[in-house]
């Protein structure tokens, strides 16, 4: 039994682009790849399903771009305020370990 084939996306849309001209019957581009015609459907199908969206994409993109910037920021700024309360707990342990040296408990 043999391994399935792969194909890339850019393949299937050479192959759907050539349907979509018309110049040929989808059973004999079919043929001339040695696909089976209802996969090369299939691929078109899937094709104009999701072609609406490709306008859309840069919306998109500009959206997850702005959420991934503001969520660094936020990161960014809960980081600085560890560091803050990091070094005001390591001074006041040294204040309070000076006063125990020296005898005197707050």
């Amino acid at each position: 039994m043999g391994k399935r084939r792969q194909f890339t996306s850019e393949f299937k849309v050479k192959i759907v682009l050539e349907m979509l001209r018309e110049e040929r019957t989808v059973s004999t581009i079919a043929s001339e790849h040695q696909i089976n015609p209802n996969q090369l459907l299939r691929w078109k199908k899937e094709f104009l399903d999701k072609a609406p969206g490709i306008f859309d994409e840069p919306v998109v993109e500009r959206e997850r771009l702005k959420e991934e910037k503001a969520a660094e920021e936020e990161r960014n700024q809960l980081l600085k305020k560890v560091g803050q309360l990091t070094m005001e707990r390591d001074f006041l342990q040294a204040v309070q370990a000076k006063q125990k040296e020296n005898g005197r408990f707050l």
